[in-house]
């Protein structure tokens, strides 16, 4: 349970219809297996106890008796473990007979809720057994002792609050208004669904997808148990589908007529952020609601979900497919539309053979396309200085070939060397005033170039390197539009990589490929041999551990610890704990000391769930501290 995980399970027992003591073992069973892989909250099918098939049986009381026994057996044994079981059950009371979910855990009945919707209609014949759930909570006697009984009970972890528990039965997630909303909007942030959900033909990818999206609308994990075999098949047969989803993913899911148990690991902590974000969300104060308490052991809790090295990259490649051409659409039709308000005669932007200019001259071109406008409307400038290398230079020149564009090659040499001589700088001193004139003087010859042509200036700079603040201020750091500025590196290399792949010029895929193939420099000091003497990321550090570090560590809001225990598990074959957390420092450190430079950026789109746009997702004083973030940092090791 620490760092906000716990780790949750569904099953499905492989019962005997109306052999409910039996079917107590085999759940007694699923709660062992449970409870051995370290799972605090198990959830089973919907009258799993007697079999949701008994049709009239479900009125003998011989029935009725055997599950009540054969649910003593069960909370009896709960005792053994530190597990929260959900169970599904025929009750009675009064003279109703209901379909209810018991939570047990530590030898005790904690609360019951009964079904709201019965189902009537196909092959559903509820109503002529089981009752609605009364409208407000009340007590049902079981075995001399008064239990909370009600459709308005949460269940409440005291040493993890945020760990609230809501429950609905089968039929409940399909109707209009499901309780679960309702659960939720009180503070539920685990949603349970005990089902007897048939099968049928796609009635498995509807049943996925309603889960999914429950769980999404809600900002909650959604867990769901159904039956499976062992039910009768007169009529219908069950398959065993069970799910875990947590805010619109699936995180487990069974294989169909495979009688089962699935578990993973959902993240509290991340569920309670982004409710608190979505200022939309508006947890109501009902006070019809009870909350029952109950207590969990705090340990680590072993991760076995996947946590992706590359958090902004699908892991499937139709997917990462899609994605690009979305965000190509997103970054084009953006342009377009600043390009035709401005009334531009064309688009300026600097070309340097590397990866980032390379993705905003492609979306530049596009741009021209949508407009109905020639590629010669773009001019595309290469200034090539003290470290610029014959490949990234040759690359640049090739790919404006290829692309039809009209362009420039400024070497700025001579005026920055100028430049030095009036300011009384030594040309061999390469520290930080011979790196950034050279980056001022490009933007420089930009700017004027757009005004001798009425133009706008592109920029090139991406959501990695404006995190670090990787980039000159008032050099490459200003433009009229920045076209990647929402994009991380590492999701711009698979975009470039995309547009290779369509591309129908082989002369342009061959270009681009040797791009993808470059390393990432800013060329600014003098060459090796005709060698790059600059690797950003031998100076700042990997790219795919800082665009990691982004997406926890700013997009979740993540704290330093939980960022860096989510990277040493996800890059553990990659990278020692230290070099993770001699990076982290590093992101942490430029992080909050860059915020300047992003608090004046130029506009740009927005083109997935982050960016540091001062008008937009990001709002930060360019003078916070980052003191408490570096100081939890060196506690870790």
């Amino acid at each position: 349970m620490k760092n906000g995980f716990i780790k949750v399970s569904a099953a499905t027992p492989e019962i005997r219809v109306a052999d409910c003591d039996y079917n107590a073992n085999q759940i007694t069973i699923l709660m062992k297996e449970a409870n051995n892989i370290g799972a605090k909250l198990l959830v089973l099918p919907e009258l799993c106890i007697s079999g949701y098939t008994c049709g009239d049986l479900f009125l003998q009381s011989t029935l009725l008796n055997g599950a009540l026994n054969a649910l003593n057996s069960i909370v009896g044994e709960s005792s053994l473990y530190d597990l929260v079981t959900i169970i599904g059950i025929p009750l009675v009371k009064g003279s109703k007979l209901y379909n209810c979910a018991v939570v047990v855990k530590d030898g005790d009945i904690l609360g019951v809720i009964p079904k709201t919707h019965i189902p009537n209609y196909g092959e559903f014949y509820e109503n002529r057994h089981f009752t609605p759930a009364p409208l407000t909570n009340s007590s049902i006697l079981i075995n001399g002792k008064e239990y909370p009984f009600g459709t308005k009970l949460l269940f409440e972890c005291t040493n993890m609050s945020t760990f609230c528990i809501g429950v609905e039965i089968c039929e409940d997630i399909w109707v209009p208004n499901p309780p679960s909303t309702l659960h939720a909007l009180a503070g539920a942030t685990v949603i349970v669904n005990l089902s007897a959900s048939n099968e049928a033909v796609g009635k498995d990818t509807y049943r996925r997808e309603l889960v999914k999206s429950q769980s999404a609308s809600l900002i909650c994990s959604y867990i769901y148990s159904s039956a499976g075999e062992g039910e009768s098949t007169t009529d219908l047969v069950f398959s065993g589908h069970n799910l875990i989803s947590e805010y619109g993913s699936i995180l487990a899911e069974s294989k169909l007529f495979e009688n089962s148990l699935i578990f993973s690991e959902i993240d509290i902590e991340k569920l309670n952020f982004e409710r608190r974000r979505h200022t939309t969300f508006m947890q109501s104060e009902d006070n019809k609601y009870e909350k029952i308490y109950f207590t969990s052991d705090i340990a680590p809790t072993a991760l076995t979900r996947s946590i992706p090295m590359h958090p902004f990259i699908p892991t499937d490649i139709n997917q990462v497919n899609e994605r690009s051409e979305i965000i190509l659409s997103i970054q084009s039709y953006g342009l377009k539309k600043r390009i035709s308000h401005a009334c531009a005669n064309t688009a300026v932007i600097g070309i340097s053979g590397g990866l980032d200019s390379c993705l905003a001259l492609l979306v530049t071109v596009r741009t021209m396309d949508l407009l109905k406008r020639p590629h010669s409307d773009i001019i595309a400038v290469t200034m090539p200085g003290f470290g610029t290398t014959s490949r990234t230079k040759g690359n640049a020149e090739k790919m404006c070939e290829a692309l039809g564009v009209t362009l420039k090659c400024i070497d700025i040499s001579e005026s920055v060397i100028t430049h030095f001589t009036d300011i009384d700088h030594d040309l061999n001193n390469h520290n930080v005033v011979y790196e950034n004139a050279q980056a001022r003087e490009r933007t420089q010859i930009l700017m004027d170039i757009a005004n001798q042509t009425n133009g706008l200036v592109i920029g090139t700079g991406d959501l990695s390197e404006l995190a670090l603040g990787w980039a000159t201020y008032n050099g490459d750091h200003m433009s009229m539009y920045g076209v990647n500025s929402s994009i991380p590196k590492t999701l711009i290399r698979h975009i470039v990589n995309y547009c290779a792949s369509i591309s129908t010029d082989n002369k342009l895929k061959k270009v681009l490929l040797d791009i993808l193939d470059t390393p990432v420099s800013p060329e600014l000091l003098p060459t090796t041999n005709g060698e790059m003497s600059q690797i950003t990321e031998d100076l700042v550090g990997p790219y795919e551990l800082h665009d990691f570090f982004l997406y926890y560590g700013i997009r979740w809001c993540f704290s330093p610890a939980k960022v860096f225990y989510l990277a040493c598990y996800s890059f553990h074959t990659v990278y020692d704990k230290e070099v993770i957390l001699k990076w982290l420092k590093v992101f942490y450190r430029r992080f909050f000391s860059q915020q300047f430079k992003r608090s004046c950026l130029p506009d740009g789109p927005k083109v997935g769930s982050s960016t540091l746009s001062p008008r937009g997702d990001w709002r930060m004083p360019s003078d916070a501290s980052a003191a408490l973030w570096l100081a939890e940092l060196d506690t870790l090791k």
